[in-house]
């Protein structure tokens, strides 16, 4: 079975997902993708020490403290290739950015490849199932432009703003 609450933050409604043990997907109201990772139907539950979990690194990270992504269970669901960039998107520090080519040159190394598709690096940045602990908002262009976020540019850059990395 899949469960999934919601919490109210500085950014807006978020809903979390879980499959009892492990944090499963974490997105904005109306992001693209809400939910797509989950297989079927989530059955509501707010008393999951999960979600407990969850909200507690959520309330320590909207004050602006930096919760450690490895106090919390992780278990996002999708193929190899985008396990692999999101957890290289954990390795990204706090209140700092990277762009997709540093993800795809750090990918290529870490796989013996001479390089990795940068395309496909972005469409696992923007299908991650477990925004904000799972960092993709600190991943911008090459340019160091803004660009795409799942759950909104606006929030993209709140977040960013509050680890100082504007």
């Amino acid at each position: 079975m899949y469960y999934k609450t919601t919490y109210k933050s500085p950014i807006g409604i978020i809903t979390l997902a879980s499959d009892g043990e492990n944090l499963l997907g974490l997105w904005n109201e109306n992001q693209k993708y809400h939910g797509a990772s989950i297989p079927e139907e989530m059955t509501k539950e707010d008393s999951l020490e999960i979600f407990a979990k969850a909200k507690n690194w959520l309330e320590q990270y909207f004050e602006g403290k930096q919760p450690g992504i490895e106090t919390l269970p992780l278990a996002p669901i999708g193929s190899d290739f985008r396990k692999r960039v999101w957890k290289a998107l954990c390795e990204i520090p706090y209140g700092e950015v990277t762009t997709y080519g540093g993800i795809a040159k750090k990918i290529a190394e870490d796989e013996s490849r001479a390089k990795a598709l940068s395309r496909a690096i972005g469409g696992a940045v923007g299908h991650n199932p477990i925004s904000i602990i799972i960092p993709c908002h600190r991943v911008i262009g090459a340019s160091g432009k803004l660009t795409g976020y799942a759950g909104g540019l606006d929030k993209k850059v709140a977040l960013l703003k509050l680890e100082g990395a504007l």
